[in-house]
């Protein structure tokens, strides 16, 4: 243990070094910890009692299995020898997967961290925040398949998190490259402004109004500003009426015109073949005008619909994460990354400083390479009969593999390191996001170009 000197007076009002008289009357050197030099996070291990139980009921398994194939080798079958052995080769293969199947559920665990420290140490009240920047990705295809109404609120979601404003920003990809999304995605900004700071000034969970408005709760429960009820009133309206629009413009796109959709001003929207188009890029919300009705500042929101050519393999979500990659480290180049699907959204607006709490851990952060999220699921019957929550994978698979090593990437919900995708540190000062530059390079080389030079996806 390291000996600190205390910056807090004692409790006797004295200052500098904090002595205590133990018992036997000899005197002690007591220590005091800097909260801000505490780790972010700790692991909770389950308790034995919860698991001794299924961990003897494995054993016992595992001993049966043994004597049942000391069994069966020792007993061949003469008569079918062949059919003999491939039914001992397959009972060897169903119980080696089942034995592989039970390492993940030995030892599960859970964490815990700490907002607290994590604000004390990088996000200081009355200081500039030293919290990371961090892009989010949203993926969505086809708008008739995946609503562009679950869309939105999944972005409203992002938008409205509890983390500095200039430090997040959500890119939407749009692999159909659908006009409905680009305008029901510029509805969605609108609204924004008006949504972003009704959440932050009521501290309203979840974020995406249209599971807000559906809770069975009481919504005046720790409200103590007089005005929630007639804000909350006027807001609930204001949603319904931008769920209007996004539904009308559902309709429109129901019937496609036979010379394909047109913009706003005339021209052919670019995207009307989705097979073969450019690549298409816009910023609705940024540092440049994104801001919302009280004044202040929203993060920015993208519109990416990369571009696509006959005869090319677009390896479909995951060329779309490659390409949200690219294009995110010319605009934004955040430290970290997260990806969810349009239907997943944040039901917390803290789950940023939750993943930073790992990934900024002075300890643990430069050994981790990504934060995978459990999922929960909204609509599903009291009892769920049909195990729609995933109840297992979530909540013991994942929680036995993250005992062994670290849970799986589910595709969804996960926080990446960028350097790990890179090999490198991600560069983050304002020389370096200069608009002449073009892209980093994977194997650590930059190029960079004239400011004339075209800029291309």
């Amino acid at each position: 243990m390291m000996q600190v000197t205390s910056k807090y007076p004692d409790a006797r009002g004295g200052g500098g070094d904090m002595e205590g008289t133990g018992s036997n009357g000899e005197d002690m050197q007591m220590y005091k910890v800097d909260d801000a030099r505490l780790p972010l996070s700790r692991i909770v291990p389950i308790p034995a009692n919860q698991l001794n139980l299924y961990r003897i009921v494995i054993i016992l398994r595992l001993i049966i299995l043994c004597f049942f194939f000391q069994y069966r080798v020792s007993h061949p079958v003469r008569d079918a020898y062949g059919l003999w052995l491939v039914s001992v080769i397959c009972e060897i293969w169903f119980a080696l997967s089942w034995l592989l199947d039970q390492f993940p559920k030995w030892y599960p665990i859970n964490r815990e961290t700490y907002l607290d420290r994590l604000a004390l140490r990088y996000d200081r009240e009355g200081e500039p925040s030293q919290l990371c920047p961090i892009d989010i990705f949203v993926s969505t295809v086809d708008p008739l398949k995946e609503p562009p109404l679950i869309t939105a609120n999944t972005v409203l979601s992002i938008l409205a998190v509890d983390y500095p404003v200039d430090k997040v920003s959500c890119y939407v990809s749009d692999d159909g490259s659908a006009m409905l999304t680009f305008e029901s995605l510029s509805e969605t900004a609108e609204f924004a402004r008006k949504w972003v700071p009704f959440c932050k000034k009521h501290n309203i969970e979840p974020r995406a109004p249209e599971f807000y408005f559906q809770q069975k709760i009481d919504y005046l429960k720790d409200k103590i500003q007089p005005s929630f009820v007639k804000e909350r009133r006027a807001m609930k309206r204001e949603y319904e009426e931008f769920k209007i629009r996004i539904n009308a413009l559902v309709a429109k796109a129901q019937k496609v015109p036979e010379e394909g959709w047109t913009m706003a001003d005339g021209t052919a929207w670019p995207g009307n073949n989705p097979r073969d188009h450019p690549g298409m890029i816009q910023v609705f919300l940024g540092h440049s005008g994104g801001l919302d009705t009280d004044g202040n500042e929203l993060p920015r929101l993208v519109y990416v619909s990369r571009e696509k050519r006959p005869g090319f393999q677009h390896h479909k979500k995951a060329g779309a994460m490659n390409a949200l990659i690219r294009v995110s480290a010319v605009l934004t180049n955040g430290a970290y990354l997260l990806n969810v699907d349009c239907d997943h959204y944040f039901n917390s607006s803290k789950a940023l400083r939750e993943a930073m709490c790992f990934m900024m851990d002075p300890a643990l952060g430069r050994k981790t390479c990504y934060v995978q999220f459990p999922q929960r699921f909204d609509g599903i019957d009291l009892h769920d009969r049909y195990a729609n929550r995933n109840i297992v994978f979530f909540d013991i698979n994942m929680k036995g593999l993250d005992g062994i090593q670290g849970p799986m990437y589910v595709g969804t919900g996960c926080c990446f390191n960028r350097q790990a995708l890179y090999g490198y540190d991600p560069v983050l000062t304002e020389a370096d996001l200069e608009p002449n530059i073009v892209v980093k390079s994977c194997c650590g080389g930059r190029k960079k170009k004239s400011k004339s030079s075209n800029h291309s996806f």
